[in-house]
């Protein structure tokens, strides 16, 4: 416990020293939000219903938003998990009297929290464009839990990934890949909207049941398949990351 404080606080010291990653995690999503809301808000709600059901685009939209925040904040620790490693920090750490979870284990929380601050701001900024919410205390605590979960497990897939890439060129397919999927999701339209082998997948990807069942409970909606889908998926990708990231971070440096 010690040493993974002692890792927090000198990931906390690099997010202070480069504000950028913050404000960047913050910017973009904003930006999507403005994009999406101002521009081509009007026509994706004609042409999916959701102004019959009595909702605003930005209600639907918010979710989808909020987990391209996620992806973008994780693909930052990626780099700076693989900067760590081509710098030789992490061969450093390798040598010395440490927990060798501690090293990881840093970067995970600082990024997590980085991460829900930045989710944080970009629903308030939601807020002040017209979102509502028709949830209760337990469906924000449900919804932050459940986002949460996702960070944690996005955030330990780029931990790995990081490690795993030669250079920082390396884990751009992660944030493509983070980035492209909530378009293929429901962020935007429901996959219904969608055509052919295009729903299909849609339908099926991972970050389709976690943005619905977010949305579900921010807007105080039965929970699809009660959540079940949703969970599994995080914690599913939660684990892969973590055994992955730990058997990267032993394995020798020389091979």
């Amino acid at each position: 416990m010690s040493d993974a404080i002692t890792m927090v606080r000198r990931n906390v010291r690099h997010t202070r020293r480069n504000p950028i990653v913050l404000i960047m995690t913050i910017a973009l999503p904003v930006f999507m939000l403005l994009l999406f809301v101002g521009i081509f808000g009007d026509a994706l709600k004609a042409g999916f219903g959701a102004a019959a059901q009595g909702k605003d685009y930005i209600d639907y939209l918010l979710p989808g938003i909020l987990l391209m925040a996620v992806g973008y904040g994780a693909s930052q620790t990626a780099m700076a998990v693989n900067q760590d490693v081509t710098t030789g920090i992490i061969s450093r750490f390798r040598t010395m009297a440490i927990s060798r979870a501690s090293v990881l284990t840093g970067h995970v929380l600082v990024s997590t929290v980085r991460t829900l601050v930045s989710a944080a701001l970009v629903t308030a900024v939601a807020v002040l464009l017209g979102f509502r919410s028709g949830a209760g205390v337990a469906g924000w605590l449900g919804a932050a839990g459940l986002l949460a979960l996702l960070t944690l497990a996005l955030t330990w897939l780029a931990v790995a990934v990081g490690l795993a890439a030669r250079s920082a060129e390396g884990t751009t397919p992660f944030l493509f890949v983070v980035q492209l999927l909530p378009f293929v999701s429901s962020a935007f339209v429901p996959p219904g909207s969608m055509s052919g082998a295009v729903r299909w997948f849609a339908a099926n990807e991972p970050f389709t049941p976690v943005i619905d069942a977010i949305r579900a409970l921010l807007l105080g909606t039965p929970v699809p398949h009660g959540g079940a889908v949703a969970l599994a998926w995080c914690a599913g990708l939660a684990v892969a990351g973590y055994g992955w990231a730990r058997l990267l971070f032993r394995r020798d440096p020389a091979t």
